[in-house]
C-alpha cells in the first residue's frame, strides 16, 4: 500500500530559493533534489530518475528557455514546470511553446507549485496510460490501468495486493452503480480472490485506507446504507 514519492528536480541559480522550495516539497512528502544550472542538472539526470523539473528560466550560464528546448530536442520528455518573472507574459508563452508543461511566476505560493505539480503529474501519467493502449480510468488524483494492473497516486505507482487490484477493478467496471455485496462477489466470481476470504466489508475498507484523504467520509467507495456500495469516479456524493 506504500507509495513511492515523486522525485522532483529543482533547476534554479539561487541557493535560497532552491533551499526554501526543497525544504517546502520535502515536507509535503516530495521526494526533492537541486540544482544550480543546466550542468547540474544533466549531471543529476543522467544517473538518477526525475519524475518531474522545475526550472527556472533566468539563469546566468544557460537560460531556463535554452534548457527546455535541449531537453525537449533530445527526446527527453520529462514534465517541466518554469518559474517566470512576474508579467513576464513573453518567456512564459515561449517556455510552453518550447514544450514546457506548466508555470508559476515569481514570487509565488508554494502551495500553488505544489498543486500545479499535483495537477503535471496527473496528466503525464494519464498520457503514458493512454499511450501504452492500457484499459485506464481516471479519479481524482488517481489512474487505474488494467492492462498494466496497476495503480497510481499523482503519477507515483502505489503497492496493492492483488485482491485489493481486482476488487478496485470490479468497481471500476461499474461506475456509479450500486453493487450489494452478492453482486460483488458474483462480478468477482472466477477472478484471483484470495481477497473474498474475508468480509466484503473489511476490503472495502483496507482500500479506503488508499483511495481516501479521509477513510471514515469516503467520496469514491461510498456507502449506500441497507443495499451496499458505490464507486464514484468524480467523488460527487451518490444519488
Amino acid at each position: 500500500m506504500a507509495t513511492n514519492p515523486a522525485s522532483i528536480l529543482i533547476v534554479d541559480d539561487d541557493p535560497k530559493i532552491r533551499d526554501l522550495t526543497s525544504q517546502y516539497l520535502i515536507d509535503q512528502g516530495l521526494n526533492v533534489h537541486s540544482a544550480n544550472g543546466g550542468k547540474e542538472m544533466d549531471t543529476f539526470i543522467a544517473s538518477h530518475q526525475v519524475s518531474l523539473i522545475i526550472l527556472d528560466l533566468m539563469m546566468p550560464e544557460e537560460s531556463g528557455l535554452a534548457i527546455c528546448q535541449r531537453l525537449r530536442g533530445s527526446g527527453n520528455l520529462t514534465p517541466i514546470i518554469i518559474l517566470t518573472a512576474k508579467g513576464d507574459e513573453i518567456d512564459r508563452i515561449v517556455g510552453l511553446e518550447m514544450g514546457a508543461d506548466d508555470y508559476v511566476s515569481k514570487p509565488f505560493n508554494p502551495r500553488e507549485l505544489l498543486a500545479r505539480i499535483n495537477a503535471v503529474l496527473r496528466r503525464n501519467d494519464l498520457k503514458q496510460a493512454q499511450a501504452s493502449n492500457s484499459e485506464s480510468l481516471a479519479f481524482g488524483p488517481f489512474v487505474f490501468s488494467s492492462d498494466a494492473r496497476s495503480l497510481t497516486k499523482n503519477g507515483v505507482p502505489i503497492s496493492i495486493t492483488s485482491g485489493e487490484f481486482e476488487l478496485l477493478k470490479v468497481f471500476i467496471d461499474h461506475p456509479r452503480q450500486p453493487l450489494s455485496r452478492d453482486q460483488i462477489m458474483q462480478l468477482a466470481k472466477g477472478r484471483e480472490l484470495d481477497v473474498f476470504d474475508r468480509s466484503i466489508d473489511v476490503q472495502i475498507s483496507r482500500l479506503r485506507k488508499i483511495l481516501e484523504e479521509d477513510h471514515t467520509s469516503p467520496k469514491f467507495l461510498q456507502t449506500m446504507w441497507g443495499f451496499g456500495y458505490i464507486f464514484v469516479p468524480d467523488g460527487d456524493a451518490a444519488h
